[in-house]
């Protein structure tokens, strides 16, 4: 394979002794010169003498295991028990790893030494560690120490090496490998490597698992794990590979190139089975589909976010690569136009596919004998215009993503032929259903979700439904349904009859709803509700036999709630939004008194607020009581009587007025 470009440990102190020393020089000055300081010093010292030392925090020790993480220690503690077996000195401060600071104990079989600040390895440290199987060394400063060209070893029994984050660069590695013979796993993960050397292994022959994970590599030479028969795992991942030629680890199981620049991968041309089960080359730079051994085991495959415009199935039949073992497919975020059916032809165990946010205009599966074990389709983002099922291609299909594909027209009765589906995601498209009833006809292009056994989750939000049909999803055992976001949606009276026993979350949020004609009260399994940013002036009927748990009327012009159909949620109730409603409070007394003082969880209840009259300023519905109401009730009264006092008052002047203006004139005469 080539590449390119528990009994607590004790720390006992010296404090004591220089406080004795501080305190007699002290005293020494003082009875030269202060004489009268010499008994409150000497009283002084006496006390300090008798302080006891100052510990450091202790560590934690369980049976042979000691715990001294994140101590501020600089060395292990001098009282280790004999026989420790486990030593964890992670997040401390040691600097200089020597016999010393190991407190001279050489029995550990596990010794963590992460995050410190070694920059020194006494050689030989580990030479008489027979028993030492787990080193990590991770997130140090050995890129220091290996400055000085010396080897660590022998790492004799050692099967698990940890040197991530140490800022380590080509050929630094070599000083710690280099006598390493038991070694299985190793990790140079995050660190400054740009080249694996052809010797880089050589004296950890046993490996069986490499990280190197984001480092800079940008070359592999030939046959650097070549020796290593034992390999299964390599994480190459988050480097600089441009181009993977005549791969050859046949023994290989697991291999990451993941987030790399790789716009090649071709294997050796063999006849020999390849044993890799796992292939992750997503995130490159790749435009065309990986040249795999025809002879392979491969399980997972994930090619997702390159460049891909087609998957080549040309090539004489001797040469054709077969996938029997292959159970998941991703090609998702590619730019793939089509995909013959001829692809799958290879594919006999094959149980996810995912080809979302690609080109796709069709796609195809006509032929009974395909796709026979896929259990998840992922479709979705693509400009979809034509959908082909065969009547037994799919039947063990059981979730089905098409959301964000325009989809306009489909086969009448696709969603029939996939027996065992059970959820259906057909979000942001343009669908319309079909109805049941023969005498009425139903819009072209329409699908029916009537008679699909299986089916439990259907979402067909934002797909500008204009009707929803009587018994529109009738024998579908529906468990949520999904109508949000469809303005101006007219729902039947009867458009949920067939779902009150199966259906048990309904969403309509965003569809303009003034009122809703459809009858909740009959969906017995109904609990969670989404009624959320409509115009309901009235709450749907339910009753007593209501399930519903969880109520979503946030953003609706609700003024006043009906208290019965409020009693008769409060038994099974137990989340309510209700935020951005025109609330009264006085004509809903009953109800805010219910909902202070029941275990019904209102949210969004600091937003909730309630008007007392008309124009005056809203008041949270926590503090209304019923004296703000009578008080308020009193007001009205007062203003009316004096109103209508004002009224009759003007009406009474007004009148004697008028009478006074039709009173009779005496005649006056004159006599000449």
């Amino acid at each position: 394979m080539a590449g390119q470009q528990p009994e607590p440990c004790k720390v006992e102190g010296r404090v004591a002794e220089s406080s004795s020393l501080v305190c007699s020089v002290t005293i020494d000055l003082a009875m030269a010169t202060f004489p009268l300081l010499l008994l409150p010093l000497l009283v002084g010292c006496v006390a300090a003498s008798k302080r006891p030392p100052r510990h450091l925090p202790a560590c934690q020790v369980v049976q042979m295991d000691a715990f001294c993480s994140d101590l501020s220690l600089r060395s292990a503690p001098a009282d280790l028990p004999r026989g420790v077996q486990t030593l964890d000195l992670s997040r401390n401060q040691v600097q200089n790893l020597t016999r010393e600071t190991l407190a001279y104990h050489t029995g550990f079989h596990h010794l963590d030494l992460r995050s410190n600040k070694i920059h020194f390895i006494q050689p030989g440290l580990f030479k008489d560690m027979a028993e030492l199987k787990v080193l990590d060394l991770s997130r140090n400063h050995l890129n220091v120490f290996a400055l000085s060209k010396i080897n660590i070893g022998p790492l004799t029994a050692v099967k698990s090496l940890d040197l991530s984050s140490n800022g380590l660069y080509t050929g630094m590695s070599d000083y710690f490998l280099a006598e390493s013979p038991s070694l299985e796993s190793l990790s140079l993960n995050s660190n400054s490597i740009t080249k694996i050397a052809e010797t880089t292994f050589s004296g950890s022959a046993s490996l069986r698992k490499i990280g190197l994970h984001n480092n800079v590599i940008l070359e592999i030479e030939d046959g650097a794990f070549d020796s290593l028969n034992r390999l299964t795992e390599l994480d190459l991942s988050k480097n600089s590979i441009t181009c993977i030629t005549d791969f050859n680890l046949y023994n290989l199981k697991v291999l990451n190139l993941s987030k790399n620049s790789v716009e090649l991968f071709q294997s050796a041309t063999s006849a020999d089975y390849y044993n890799l089960l796992s292939l992750d080359l997503s995130e490159n730079k790749m435009s065309y589909f990986p040249l795999l051994p025809r002879n392979n085991r491969l399980e997972y495959l994930d090619v997702s976010r390159n460049r891909l415009h087609s998957v080549n199935v040309t090539g004489s039949p001797e040469k054709k690569v077969f996938f029997y073992q292959l159970r998941y497919l991703d090609m998702s975020y590619n730019q793939l136009q089509s995909i013959p059916e001829s692809f799958f032809y290879c594919m006999g165990s094959l149980e996810v596919l995912n080809v979302s946010n690609n080109c796709l205009s069709s796609f195809s599966v006509a032929n009974e004998g395909l796709l026979q074990t896929a259990r998840i389709i992922n479709l979705s983002y693509n400009p979809l215009q034509s959908l082909t099922f065969g009547e037994h291609a799919l039947p063990l299909l059981e979730e089905l993503f098409l959301h964000g594909n325009d989809l306009a027209t489909l086969e009448h009765r696709i969603f029939q032929r996939l027996p065992s589906i059970k959820h259906l995601q057909l979000q942001q498209n343009n669908l319309q259903i079909c109805s049941l009833d023969q005498n009425q006809q139903g819009p072209p292009g329409c699908v029916f979700f009537s008679s699909v056994p299986n089916l439990q989750y259907l979402d067909l939000s934002e797909n500008n439904l204009r009707t929803l049909p009587a018994d529109a999803f009738a024998n579908s055992p529906l468990t949520l349904l999904d109508l949000s976001l469809n303005p101006g949606l007219d729902m039947d009276k009867d458009s949920l009859s067939g779902l009150e026993h199966s259906l048990v979350q309904l969403l309509l949020r965003e569809n303009n709803i003034s009122s809703l004609s459809t009858d909740l009260s009959s969906l017995m399994s109904l609990k969670h509700v989404d009624l959320s940013t409509n115009q309901l002036t009235a709450l749907p009927l339910w009753n007593k036999d209501s399930s519903i748990e969880s109520l979503n009327l946030q953003n609706n012009h609700l003024v006043t709630l009906e208290y019965s159909t409020m009693l008769a949620l409060e038994h099974s109730l137990k989340t309510l939004y209700m935020g951005s409603n025109p609330l009264s409070c006085c004509s809903n007394l009953d109800f805010l008194h219910m909902v202070q003082n029941s275990t019904v969880v209102v949210p969004d209840i600091e937003t909730v607020t309630c008007v007392r009259e008309e124009y005056s300023e809203p008041v949270n519905i926590e503090m209304v009581t019923r004296e703000m109401c009578r008080r308020s009730g009193l007001q009205n009264v007062v203003v009316a009587v004096v109103l209508t006092v004002s009224v009759v008052l003007i009406a009474l002047a007004l009148l004697v007025k008028c009478c006074h203006s039709r009173k009779p004139k005496r005649n006056r005469s004159f006599n000449a």
